[in-house]
């Protein structure tokens, strides 16, 4: 194994992994090493959100990871008499133009983790098990690591590492960063189960009386398996075993005629509300929830540490390429915010669960958050309306000169940048390696044929559209402030040059 890199990543859950992905496409030399044997195998974060898809979409999973799960049943919440009444789990939409998922897709954290492990492999890296980093050692020039894994301890230097690590993180605490927030006060249990007694066309809620006497359990999508979810009255320490749970179910729900028949993986939890005070000390970054943690209420954990990673990792691929090394700490300015929200949404939304109310609306989809106020978002002249640079770039339906119909997140997807010129004169389109020039109007390579483009994005003739390499709105500029499109890419890496 390599014993010099240019980045190590401390975890393989879905953080480390989606940061591995970009890497790997990107040719950046890595090691992913995780301390556990053998990979997780429970359902956790098994809420995939439309954002979300879009990043696996981009990263080249999706089949897959559409295969491997199926949209969420409506839920079906009993009544103390044995009623029961069915509503849908989340607000019903429709795709849009702009917006390709418009639902949240139910997908088990372990189908996930091997969807991505999959496409790790066919890029020619995988995931070292069993390998567990035990010290670290900041340089100027990079960080030496202590690993120990299998073939023992060594010393590993790599010139940035990246704690994937997790909520009890290890990077965290020898970098002595604080974790301030709050313990929320509810434990849980979550349970992949085998049952009897049960259908699987809804989800099942049990929400009479206290919340710790209520109980949920879920059929998991693309599996035979439920997913378990109980609250837990103050020290509890429920009997995980298939003849405690289904005891447990009896008396929550007061059923006889629901068995639980094997346990696949189990675990209790305590809900924390925690943010690291910093995500970086020099060359060591945090990421996913060794970053923050928070309930689970909402489905954001999984989907808001993928999105942490796919906005570091393009970073990180372009200042070891030569981008100036402020760059990386745009990433603790654009996600630490984000992060902030989504414990306050989250906690909200627990709040909510303890008086039986789970209908999710677009609040939790993602589709909405941006970096508006980053300094990487550049507008010239300033917009008043309409989509903002820092926005999250909309899709679109368009076609090509010969009439060949494409997407915008076709033509985004891969490693560069890409560049739309409105009406522009073609000869002063910026040119670089990484960086893709699309033209729509005269002497441009492609049209609006159903002016889905113009009403997503508003822009005036003459405006040109910069989307970075993570599917978000850099830059728009009237093409008079040319020179400060010249200047930003030049300070993202990016080696543009005009012609003359």
């Amino acid at each position: 194994m390599n014993k010099e890199v240019d980045v190590l990543i401390c975890g393989a859950g879905p953080t480390g992994l989606t940061l591995a992905l970009v890497l790997a496409q990107r040719g950046v030399s890595f090691r992913l090493i995780e301390k556990m044997e053998a990979a997780f195998h429970g359902s956790r974060g098994k809420g995939l959100q439309p954002r979300t898809l879009e990043i696996f979409e981009d990263v080249g999973i999706l089949e897959k990871i559409m295969a491997a799960g199926g949209p969420y049943p409506p839920q079906r919440e009993y009544q103390d008499d044995g009623s029961w009444r069915d509503s849908p789990t989340a607000e019903q939409r429709a795709p849009t133009a702009s917006e390709p998922y418009s639902m949240p897709w139910m997908v088990p954290q372990f189908s996930t983790e091997a969807a991505m492990r999959a496409k790790l492999g066919e890029l020619g890296h995988q995931v070292e098990f069993g390998c567990e980093l035990i010290g670290l050692e900041p340089q100027a020039q990079g960080v030496n690591a202590r690993v120990t894994g299998q073939d023992g301890e060594h010393l590993l230097r790599a010139r940035y590492v990246v704690a994937a690590d997790g909520g009890r993180s290890f990077v965290r605490s020898l970098l002595e960063i604080d974790f301030p927030g709050k313990t929320l006060g509810v434990r849980a249990v979550v349970a992949d189960v085998s049952l009897q007694g049960l259908s699987r066309d809804v989800w099942h809620r049990f929400s009479g009386g206290a919340q710790e006497r209520q109980i949920a359990l879920c059929p998991l999508a693309g599996t035979d398996l439920f997913q378990l979810q109980a609250a837990l009255a103050g020290d509890e320490q429920p009997d995980l075993s298939a003849d405690g749970l289904t005891r447990m179910v009896s008396e929550r729900t007061g059923r006889t005629d629901i068995a639980i028949v094997a346990v696949q993986w189990a675990s209790v939890f305590q809900m924390h509300a925690r943010l690291a005070q910093r995500y970086r000390v020099g060359r060591v970054l945090l990421a996913g929830d060794a970053a923050h943690v928070h309930p689970p209420t909402g489905g954001q954990g999984l989907n808001t540490s993928v999105q942490d990673a796919y906005n570091l990792a393009w970073k990180l691929a372009a200042v070891l390429a030569g981008a100036e090394e402020t760059l990386l700490d745009t990433y603790e300015e654009e996600r630490r915010p984000i992060a902030a929200s989504m414990l306050g949404l989250s906690t909200r939304l627990l709040d909510e669960a303890r008086r039986g109310e789970m209908r999710r609306g677009r609040e939790v989809q993602q589709l909405d958050l941006g970096y508006p106020g980053s300094s990487l978002a550049l507008e010239m002249p300033v917009r008043r309306q309409g989509l903002m640079a820092g926005d999250r770039a909309p899709d679109a339906p368009v076609a090509t000169l010969s009439g060949a119909p494409r997407r915008l997140f076709e033509l985004f997807r891969g490693t560069h940048w890409t560049l739309i010129g409105f009406h522009v004169q073609p000869a002063r389109a910026p040119q670089a390696d990484d960086l893709q020039v699309h033209l729509f109007g005269p002497g441009g390579n492609l049209a609006d044929v159903s002016g889905h483009f113009r009403d997503a994005y508003g822009l005036e003739n003459g405006d040109w559209v910069l989307v970075r390499p993570d599917g978000y709105i850099g830059a728009i500029v009237a093409s008079d402030n040319l020179e400060a499109l010249m200047n930003y890419l030049q300070r993202a890496g990016v080696s543009a040059h005009r012609e003359e």
